[in-house]
C-alpha cells in the first residue's frame, strides 16, 4: 500500500494492490487493511516484467564471446556447450534467476539443453516459466522427440502451475520441414506451444528461398505452423508480406533489440508489426550476447532503436508477453495472478514529468519482486536463494569452460 500503483488504464497515486491466493483481488485507492502489508510508499508498483526469449544457463558464457560477427560467435558458443553439464546448467540457471529477480522479471521463455535442470531451479525459487527442450535435427531425431516429449509431460503445468513446457525447435535451417510438422502435431496432442527462432539472419533468408523459394514465414505458414500458440524470436529481416501472415495467423513476434545489435543481424521492423496489430513483446536474448538478463535495458534499448515505442515498451515487456505465453499476468488487474514488483523511486534519476518514461531509461532499483503472492525479494534481500553459493558454484563452472577451451 501508498506506491505509485501503474496499471493499463492510468496510475493510482498512493495505491493499494490486495493479494489473495497468489491472485490480485482489489487494485484501488482504499480498502480494509487485512492481512500482511508491505508498505510501497516512495516506490512505484508493477507488474512484474515477462523475458520471452532467452537462454538463462548461458549466463555462463557471459563475456566469452565478445566481438564476434554472428557466424564466428557460433561457432565459438556452439563448441564450449559441448562440454556442458547438467550441473553446469543448473549452477548457470541459478545465476540467471537470481539476477531476474534482482531486476524485477517474474517470468521467462527459456530454450536450452539440460532443461530439466532448469525447471528444478524454477520449482525450487518460486519463478514462473515457459521452458522448452531445443531441438535440432539429427540422425537420432525419433529418440530425441520422445524424450521432449517426456520433457513436455513432465513439467507442463507443474510447480503449483508456474511451469509451462514448451516444444523448441531451434530454427527452420536446423530443422527439417517434416520434424517441423511432427513437432506442431505433438504440440497440439500435448497442448504446449512452440518457441522458435526465426529470421535472426539475412543469411537465414537467403538459405530458405534457395532451399524452399520462399521465406521462413512463408514456409511455416504452408505447413499450418503459425498461430497463436506459437513464439517467434528476432524476425529481424520479414517482409511486409511475411508481416501480413504474422498479422493473419496471429502469431507471436519476440524483439531482442541488444542480441541483434551486438551480432550485427539487423533491426526488426517492430514499430511497422505492432502497426499491423501483430503482438510483439520482448526478449533478452542470451547473456552470451545480449551482456544481461535485465529488461530494464532491454526495454530501454528497444526505445532507443525504435523512439515511437517509448510509450508501449512497458506494455511489451508485461501485457503483449503474457498474452504471448498464454499466462494470467502482465496488469495489476483483480483476477490476474499477483506477479509484482515494487521500484524504489527515491533515486535523482527518478524526478521526472514522465514516470514511465523515467522507468524504461534507468529502473535497475528494483526493491521487492512478487511471484504468485510469493515475496521472492524484498527490501533488496533475496529469500529464496543463497547468493554466495550461487556465485560460488557458477564461477567454478565458468572456470571450467575457461580450461577446456
Amino acid at each position: 500500500k501508498g506506491g505509485e500503483v501503474i496499471t493499463t488504464q492510468g496510475m493510482i497515486k498512493e495505491g493499494v494492490v490486495v493479494v489473495e491466493d497468489g491472485l490480485i483481488s482489489f487494485v484501488g485507492k482504499h480498502t480494509k487493511e487485512r492481512g500482511e502489508v508491505i508498505d510501497a510508499k516512495g516506490c512505484a508498483v508493477l507488474p512484474g516484467l515477462i523475458n520471452a526469449h532467452t537462454h538463462i544457463s548461458m549466463t555462463l558464457f557471459r563475456g566469452f564471446a565478445e566481438n564476434l560477427g554472428y557466424n564466428q560467435w557460433i561457432e565459438k558458443i556452439q563448441q564450449a556447450e559441448k562440454k556442458l553439464t547438467p550441473n553446469d546448467i543448473k549452477a548457470g540457471a541459478y545465476l540467471g534467476v537470481l539476477e531476474m529477480i534482482k531486476t524485477g522479471t517474474t517470468c521467462f521463455a527459456d530454450m536450452y539443453i539440460h532443461m530439466d535442470e532448469v525447471a528444478q531451479v524454477v520449482e525450487k525459487t518460486g519463478m514462473r516459466a515457459a521452458l522448452g527442450y531445443g531441438i535440432i535435427e539429427s540422425e537420432d531425431i525419433e529418440a530425441k522427440l520422445k524424450h521432449r516429449a517426456e520433457f513436455v509431460k513432465r513439467w507442463n503445468n507443474k510447480a503449483e502451475g508456474r511451469i509451462t513446457a514448451m516444444y523448441a525447435p531451434h530454427s527452420a535451417i536446423t530443422c527439417s520441414k517434416e520434424l517441423l510438422i511432427k513437432l506442431k502435431e505433438l504440440s497440439h496432442r500435448d497442448h504446449a506451444r512452440i518457441h522458435i527462432h526465426v529470421l535472426e539472419t539475412k543469411e537465414e533468408r537467403h538459405l530458405m528461398k534457395t532451399k524452399y523459394n520462399m521465406s521462413t514465414i512463408s514456409l511455416l505458414n504452408s505447413i499450418n505452423f503459425l498461430d497463436s500458440d506459437v513464439l517467434l524470436a528476432h524476425c529481424t529481416c520479414v517482409s511486409n508480406n511475411d508481416m501480413n501472415i504474422l498479422k493473419d495467423t496471429k502469431v507471436n513476434v519476440v524483439h531482442c533489440p541488444t542480441s541483434n545489435m551486438v551480432l550485427g543481424t539487423g533491426r526488426a521492423p517492430v514499430v511497422e508489426m505492432m502497426k499491423k496489430g501483430i503482438n510483439v513483446a520482448i526478449g533478452t536474448d542470451s547473456v552470451a550476447s545480449g551482456w544481461n538478463l535485465n529488461m530494464w535495458k532491454e526495454m530501454c534499448n528497444a526505445s532507443l532503436l525504435h523512439p515511437k515505442l517509448l510509450l508501449d515498451v512497458l506494455e511489451m515487456a508485461t501485457v503483449n508477453a503474457a498474452k504471448a505465453l498464454n499466462i494470467n499476468a502482465g496488469e495489476l488487474k483483480t483476477g490476474k495472478l499477483a506477479d509484482i514488483i515494487l521500484v524504489d523511486l527515491k533515486k535523482p534519476y527518478f524526478l521526472s514529468h514522465n514516470l514511465s518514461s523515467a522507468l524504461v531509461h534507468g529502473a535497475y532499483d528494483v526493491k521487492t519482486t512478487i511471484v504468485g503472492g510469493k515475496v521472492l525479494m524484498q527490501d533488496y534481500e533475496v529469500k529464496v536463494i543463497d547468493e554466495e553459493k550461487v556465485v560460488k558454484d557458477a564461477k567454478e563452472s565458468m572456470l571450467n569452460i575457461n580450461s577446456n577451451h
